[in-house]
Formats: structure tokens, sequence, C-alpha cells
């Protein structure tokens, strides 16, 4: 290989280092990766380098001409995919996955929060393919344009296995069972690489499109004797509390809880909720669990008590499967009516088709409502239009109904007008958290009037209302911002703290007259079981991961998506223990007896969902396929 170098520097040689160096600089300055030690710093610097390596040796093959041309649009294809992932990054803290790619659909009614997310500066990571071509074409006398020998080229790729090998077993050392048992992405970035990971990404992805045609029903068995051993019954006194009554839930959007009694310059915040706090059953330990699906797996967990998948959104992975235990299609043989209201395209998040196997007879989208400039803003109508003009069709409809409200004023980038902003924006260096109080304040003042006109119609009385938040709002890249306006630092403790959302429950005439906060740690698993008890629905048999919130002996545990979770006592993230009542990092081995739980319900879930498992499942016992179970 010396003797290709000869005195000059190969054309190979400096796309490489180009990409390599520019890699880890984006994973330094755009990804929140944490480095606890120079052997993972290390880890993440020679990551990139096997790929790199490999996708640039095939210009090996060619002659100067077809090496130039072949590099060059390599290294722009290489750094797009770079690119793409540091844009998704900054609003998701998240990376790019295979099904992401396959929501496409949702690409129209993204358009505001990309450009939000994209700056002038992103051009310098395409700099290095600048470089390239201004090489090319003029060819400095320092740099080597000659083709390798067939010797030194078989040893370029040996040297490839060994640098990847040698990456894999450090990264081993670092995180064992690394490729089997990771459900935490950034540790997979942070442990192969951007590029590797996406290799994985793919790998994981044909074998999890294989996992249905395989199921037979059989897995059933073990996951439901897990099931049934952690069921937890129902709180006597709530149980069938709101029996008959209309079920309205609200799907609060990008709403957490740290802006509950909380003020922004003085002026409160949330002042309709922060009242309905003494009207209701509010829990200030409830978590959201989403994953890259956001809103959509949101509605998921809701309706299904199962976990969201870890790579891409259920509603577009798996629309098809059989769902036929979620809460919808439940409450339809209890006499409901199971609804959807969204002033949003029926298409996205593949809603008109997901919705059709959840069980709602009908979705009220875009097309039901009058949508002009005026009564619109960032996504669409605006929450206080939107309830107003959805309560004449919840007045048409038959009742009992099951009605979702998904809002949408309070999305990522936070616009708003000036006639609707009820309190000034905050002054920080993020724009996104900045504005996201007055759109936060916005909301507030929709659910007022919502309720206003519940008891306006004469529905109010028949109803009982749950109101939650889907996500966060404010992602880990505000930060510094956050820090400056909860005043303290934001630690991944705090982090994962700040995944709590508000969630209500609110039945006239019971909790406006003994409202009650639980400081219950649970999560949007927990909804399912919940509601159906309060409508005295049993739940003994159903195939669910979450518990019923009143239950007297339920757990306090939530899980995450990336396999992180909250105790009343611990909380277990970024691969670190915490202490709750000190908020410091603690013996793993207090967080270790809920470690392998975690995994076992995201696994068990995931068997589910992958494997399509509800099909088999009529409500009481499992239908074994038998003529896919080998002899």
């Amino acid at each position: 290989m010396k003797q290709a170098f000869k005195s000059k520097v190969p054309f190979i040689l400096i796309a490489v280092v180009l990409l390599w160096v520019k890699t880890y600089i984006v994973y330094k300055t755009s990804f929140n990766i944490t480095i606890e030690s120079l052997k993972q710093e290390f880890i993440l610097f020679i990551n990139p380098l096997s790929f790199i390596l490999l996708i640039a040796g095939f210009a090996l093959f060619f002659k100067e001409k077809g090496m130039k041309r072949y590099l060059i649009i390599t290294s722009f294809i290489v750094s797009f995919v770079l690119y793409a992932n540091a844009v998704y990054y900054r609003f998701f803290n998240d990376f790019i996955t295979i099904p992401l790619l396959f929501q496409s659909g949702n690409m129209s009614d993204l358009g505001g929060s990309i450009t939000e997310l994209m700056t002038p500066v992103d051009l310098l990571m395409f700099i290095d393919v600048v470089i390239l071509i201004a090489i090319a074409k003029w060819t400095p006398s320092f740099v080597s344009m000659s083709t390798w020998r067939p010797k030194v080229r078989k040893m370029y790729f040996l040297s490839i296995v060994g640098i990847f090998l040698f990456n894999l077993g450090l990264a081993e050392t670092e995180r064992p069972q690394l490729l089997t048992r990771t459900f935490d992405r950034e540790i997979l970035v942070k442990n192969l690489g951007t590029y590797n990971y996406h290799v994985y990404d793919a790998v994981i992805q044909s074998k999890t499109r294989a996992q249905r045609a395989m199921a037979d029903g059989s897995e059933l068995a073990e996951i439901q004797n897990y099931i049934n051993a952690s069921y937890k019954a129902p709180n006597d006194d709530l149980y069938g509390a709101a029996k008959g009554k209309n079920v309205i839930v609200v799907k609060l959007e990008s709403m957490q809880s740290f802006v509950i009694d909380k003020e922004i310059n003085g002026e409160p915040i949330t002042p309709f909720l922060n009242e309905l706090k003494d009207q209701s059953y509010y829990f200030n330990n409830f978590y959201h669990q989403t994953g890259q699906g956001k809103t959509s797996d949101s509605e998921f967990l809701l309706d299904n008590s199962l976990y969201p998948v870890g790579r891409g959104a259920v509603f577009f992975t798996h629309g098809t499967n059989d769902f036929h235990t979620a809460t919808p299609n439940a409450v339809k043989e209890e006499g409901y009516t199971p609804v959807t209201f969204h002033a949003n395209n029926k298409s996205f998040w593949n809603r008109d088709v997901m919705y059709k196997s959840l069980g709602y007879d009908q979705f009220f989208d875009i097309e039901s409502y009058d949508v002009n400039e005026e009564n619109s803003v960032g996504w669409g109508l605006k929450d206080i239009e939107f309830f107003q003009q959805s309560i004449p069709y919840m007045q048409d409809l038959e009742q009992p109904f099951y009605a979702k409200f998904i809002t949408l004023t309070n999305h990522f980038p936070f616009v708003l007008d000036e006639e609707d902003k009820f309190v000034d924006e905050f002054d920080s260096n993020s724009r996104t958290l900045n504005r996201y109080f007055p759109t936060v304040r916005y909301s507030d003042e929709s659910i007022k009037v919502l309720f206003d006109e519940l008891k306006k119609s004469g529905l109010y009385e028949d109803s009982i209302i749950i109101l939650y938040g889907d996500h966060y709002g404010i992602s880990e890249n505000h930060n510094e911002a956050m820090s400056q306006y909860l005043g303290k630092e934001i630690t991944p403790f705090e982090n994962a703290q700040l995944q709590r959302v508000p969630m209500f429950v609110h039945i006239p005439g019971v909790t406006d007259k003994n409202p009650k906060e639980f400081d219950t740690v649970g999560g949007q698993i927990d909804l399912k079981p919940t509601i159906k008890h309060l409508l005295g629905m049993e739940t003994k048999n159903d195939i669910q991961f979450g518990a019923d919130l009143f239950s007297e002996d339920r757990n306090d545990f939530v899980v995450f998506r990336d396999g992180s979770f909250v105790t009343d006592k611990v909380v277990y993230t970024k691969n670190a223990c915490y202490d709750k009542e000190t908020e410091q990092e603690t013996d793993q081995s207090a967080c270790e007896p809920y470690m392998e739980k975690a995994k076992k319900e995201l696994q068990y879930s995931d068997e589910i969902v992958y494997g399509d498992l509800l099909r088999f499942y009529d409500g009481t016992s499992i239908q074994v396929d038998e003529s896919k179970i080998e002899e």
C-alpha cells in the first residue's frame, strides 16, 4: 500500500479522511451523545471509518475518471444521510430508521417544521464534496489519481474487516449484547457509528418483516402468562364510576407537565387547567411513552396498552394488523359509538387505514371542518375553532360515544397569530422554547372553550373527560434555555422527569366534589385499563401491558421506548441509575431488579406487533395455527 501512495496523497484517501473528520465533527456538534470515558470517545472517533473505507473502496475498481465521479457522488450521498440525521435529531433527539422513510405521506404536512430545523450554516456539511470537486478538476501536484494493483486492493479490504472487528470488539466491552438487546439507538450510533447503524437497521427491518409469516400463535402463551401474573385488580370504589357515560378523550398536543401551575412574566401559562386540577383526578407523575411515531404512538398506547415499535410508527408499519382487542372495538360491544375528531388530512400517520383496524366508526377529518386563512395557523385549524365546529357533530352522535380529539395548535414550530397570544414569549436563545409558552397558553384557552361548549350543548353532565399530553414539545436540544426557565441544570435525571405530561380524569358529579392529585408513577400504556375499569368493563383477559392507574396494588413503574424506566424510587436513563430522592446517580444495583422487566415488556410487545399475534387470540384463549408448527 505504501508503494501505491509513493510521495503523493491518493485521492481516495483525501475523500475518506474528509468524510471521517466531518462525521466526527457532526457527532460532537449536532448530536447529544453522552460520552463517559476516553474509551467511549475513541470508539466514537473510529466508528465511521470502516463503513467509509468500504464504500470508498469500490472506487479502486474504476479508472481515473470513473474513480473521481464515484468518490464525489458517494461523498455527497453519505453526507446527505448524515445531514438528514442531523436535521431529524434537532427536534426528535433520535436517528432516522428505515420505517420512517415509508412515512413519506407525512412530508407535505411537515414542510413548515422541517424548514424551521434547517439553517444556512448547514451548507458546511457538504464542504468536503466541494473540495473533492475542486481537486478532481484541477488535480494539485500532491494528489495521486493512479489506480491500485490487485494485491494492494486486497490488503485494503482486509484492513477494513480488521478495523470493523476491532470497533465491534471494543463496543461489546462497553455494551455487551449490543446487537441483540439494545433498544436505544443512541447507544448503537455511539458504538457502531451512524452509517453502520443504518446497515444494522436494514438487517433488522428484513427480520421483522418475516416475523408475521413465521408466527403461529404459540408465541402468545408465554406472553399471556406474563400478563396474567402482572394483572392488577381495579379499585372497587371507582370500578364503573363512569358506566354508561360518553367518553371524551382529548390529546393535548406537545403539552408537558412543567407548564402546569407555572407562570411566564407573572402570567399563568395554564390558568384553566390549573383550576381543572381542583375539580378532577390529576396525575402528576404521568409520562409519555412515545417513540418515533410521536402523536400516532400516543394513540396506539391509548387504544391498545401495547408499546409502540422501536423503529418507525405502528400506524405505518403495521396498520393492517388485527387489533380487535383495542378500546374502540371493545366499547363498541358495550353499545358505544367510537369516533375521532382531528382537523388534518385523514391519511396523515396513515390514520384512515389504522382507525379501521382499531375499530373507529367515523373519522371527522379536515374535510369535516370549515378551514380558511382566518381560522387556521401553523398546522391547520386553530384549536378553539376546532372544538367549536366539533360540538354539532357530537350532538348528532348516537350516545353513548367514545370520542377522541386530537389538537393541533401547540405543535412545533409553535407559531401563533398575535391576536391569539394571551402571554408573552419567553426570552432565551431558543426560539422554539420562547414560542412554546404562548401556544400552550392558547391550548389552555381552547380547553376552557371545549368545557363551556360541552355545558351549553348539554353533553357535559353525561360525559367523562380525559385529557393527556401526547409527547414532549421541547427536546433536549433546548436544555440550555430550559435550564434558564426552570432555574436549574437539566441533567439526564431531570430530562427523564421532563417527559412527564399532564393527565386529567374529569367526571362531572364525581371528581368536582372529591378532586384528588395522584403521585402514582404511570404512563400512556395505563390509559386503556384505567378507562375500561371506569366504564365497568373487565380487563382480566386483555392482552395488555398497562395497569389501572387507580388500582391499589399497582406497581409504580413506567418504561420508555428506549429501555429507560422510572419507578417511585429510581430513574434509569442513559445507561445510569438515579436515586429519585437525591436526584443523583446511584449504584446500578438499585435499578437492576427492573431492568429485565423493562426489556421483557418491550420485547413481548414487539413480538405481538411484528408477529400480528392478536389474530390468534379470541379474547379468552389462543388459537394456534397448527399447520405452522414444526414436527
